[in-house]
């Protein structure tokens, strides 16, 4: 009887298993299945947005989608049956497009067409529409070749706001894994507005669901949404203005920025030389990289945040905030004579005879190098630094464009950090000038400049999205107002070291020149060596930053001349007239 239970007992569950591998196959798996069968008949279809339009403060258009068309090919046309549909497909593309080689198309179609593909293959992503115009009708006609639409991104103004506006190129394997969309759309953001706004800039895929048949031909509609169309972007930049900088820009490399003190908004950014980034959208060869690559002045490089330059004496502004602050008095006075020895090395003042008895509005006006050492002297590295870092420097300062530098705002933790070393009291004096381990990058001054003008922060945008507002630094209001008399001074006192390179200005202004070294000059050097006197790439950078009007600021100017020598001589003319372009186009100056 034992033995009978255990043989029911084992049939039982032979039955019970059996029973639920059928109801596992017929009921459980049967959506399972279903689901495949869908997938067999009903396609997904996605639609991709145009990519949105880029303008300028006033609605003119920066980056356009030029209209055109791509050629796709049926797929499956590699078998020995159907190599002469191919070829003959191909040899009336090169026919009529002589610029396509018929070997590169053929080895495209090979790489992307497979056993498993239904789709049609894309073998040229984009013809313009005037050259396919008067095509059309014949290549439409074609049993084996699909004509469809197609856009090719493009920048009317080629060079101008070029590094700021930054380019579209094709979409890597790691750019699509990182965004989905761009493998629809084929492009991505590579650099500038076009990369920091790249999703929005990109827009929201659409789709339609059809039903097809066995021939994968459409059947019926399921489903359908339409891409995004909202997704422009209207910049604070002024093309107009933009333009005309770059028409004046005689020199080889450099920066100018145009920027709305008080809110921040940047009206003009150019970095020099520019670049025509059309030639990127559609490909670029080796030839034409490596005459860019090579270039020693960086054409490539976008000097507006990546630059980082000595301020020269720019800085000197700063620097007499953070004397005053911390324990100097506005009395202060040095008697410069042209040198300040200390220990084994000879400070030396740009100008050889020194500049006599110097206070702080003086030290500004006539850029006094001794007065900043001996006064920094008595303050520290640690106490300036505090002071530099309250107006940006070492940090970002959050514009909307990709990759930007926070430059060197040395003190003594900084130096033994990065070099494991101590600091010495000639480091303070030659950072208090700007020279030495300081480094900026032009934006940064910008800013810093804005500051300087209306006692706040702004921060830098180019699109409202980035806006914030100005921030709040402490400072003393009477030594602000000392330092902005003494920048009044380098612009309209007759001592200034702007004075007589800014006098076609129609508009008053506070200004600031600095000399930033490239090379040390050897101590065994008697005299100041001219610029001149070196080879171009040897030559001090140029500086010079202002803001107007000066008694009610609302615009800052910043520029910067490569290798340009005296920043009043080689940037006072420029600025000048773009002041004076900037009242011709109705900005308010009073």
């Amino acid at each position: 009887m034992r033995r009978l239970n255990l043989i029911m007992i084992f049939i039982g569950v032979v039955t019970l298993t059996l029973l639920a591998r059928v109801y596992f196959l017929s009921i459980k798996s049967n959506t399972y299945y279903e689901e495949l069968s869908k997938q067999n008949y009903i396609k997904r279809i996605y639609k991709v947005p145009s990519r949105g339009i880029i303008e300028d403060r006033n609605g003119t258009a920066l980056a356009i989608n030029n209209l055109g068309f791509a050629i796709t090919i049926r797929p499956h046309l590699r078998s020995y049956r159907n190599k002469h549909l191919l070829d003959e497909t191909i040899n009336t593309i090169v026919e009529h497009f002589p610029k396509f080689e018929k070997e590169k198309l053929l080895k495209k179609y090979k790489k992307l067409d497979s056993p498993y593909k239904h789709d049609y293959v894309k073998l040229i992503d984009y013809i313009a529409y005037d050259d396919f115009f008067n095509k059309y009708t014949l290549f439409n006609d074609m049993v084996n070749l699909k004509v469809e639409s197609a856009v090719k991104r493009h920048y009317p103004f080629e060079k101008v706001a070029s590094h700021i506006i930054g380019y579209v190129g094709k979409a890597s394997r790691e750019d699509i894994k990182k965004n989905p969309l761009s493998k629809y759309s084929g492009i991505i953001g590579r650099n500038g507005l076009e990369k920091y706004y790249n999703t929005r800039l990109q827009g929201e895929l659409g789709y339609k669901d059809v039903k097809v048949n066995a021939l994968n031909k459409e059947v019926e509609i399921l489903d359908e949404k339409e891409p995004s169309v909202d997704n422009n972007i209207k910049t604070t930049l002024d093309i107009r203005l933009q333009k005309y900088i770059q028409s004046i820009f005689k020199e080889k490399g450099g920066v100018v920025i145009v920027m709305d003190a008080v809110e921040g908004e940047v009206l003009s950014a150019a970095s020099f030389p520019e670049l025509n980034y059309n030639i990127f959208v559609g490909g670029i060869s080796q030839k034409e990289w490596d005459k860019i690559r090579n270039d020693f002045n960086h054409p490539f490089n976008n000097k507006i945040i990546k630059g980082q330059y000595p301020p020269g004496s720019v800085w000197k502004m700063g620097v007499a905030m953070g004397l005053l602050e911390h324990g100097i008095s506005k009395d202060f006075q040095v008697y410069d004579t042209g040198s300040f020895p200390l220990g084994n090395r000879n400070f030396r003042c740009w100008k050889e005879d020194g500049h006599g008895k110097v206070n702080f509005r003086k030290a500004i006006r006539e850029s006094c190098d001794d007065f900043f050492y001996k006064a920094s002297m008595k303050v520290g590295i640690d106490n300036i630094y505090e002071t530099m870092e309250k107006y940006g420097f070492g940090q970002k300062t959050g514009i909307d464009q990709i990759g930007e530098f926070i430059g060197i705002n040395p003190n003594k933790a900084w130096k033994r950090k990065k070099h494991k070393q101590a600091w010495y009291m000639g480091e303070t004096l030659i950072s208090s000038i700007g020279q030495g381990n300081v480094l900026v990058t032009p934006i940064q001054i910008a800013r810093y400049t804005a500051f300087l003008a209306t006692g706040k922060l702004p921060k830098p945008h180019l699109y409202e999205a980035n806006y914030e507002a100005p921030k709040d630094v402490e400072y003393n209001e009477n030594h602000l107002k000392m330092v902005q008399k003494g920048m009044y001074d380098v612009a309209n006192h007759k001592d200034g070291t702007a004075y007589w390179h800014v006098r076609s200005s129609k508009v008053k202004m506070g200004a600031k020149t600095g000399t930033a070294q490239v090379v040390s000059i050897p101590q065994s050097e008697k005299k100041r060596m001219k610029e001149s006197e070196l080879e171009y790439y040897h030559r001090s950078h140029a500086w010079l930053t202002t803001y107007a009007p000066f008694k009610n600021p609302r615009y800052v100017i910043t520029a910067l001349v490569e290798h340009g020598g005296h920043g009043g001589s080689a940037a006072g003319g420029m600025i000048s007239k773009i002041y004076n372009k900037m009242v011709e186009l109705g900005y308010p100056m009073k």
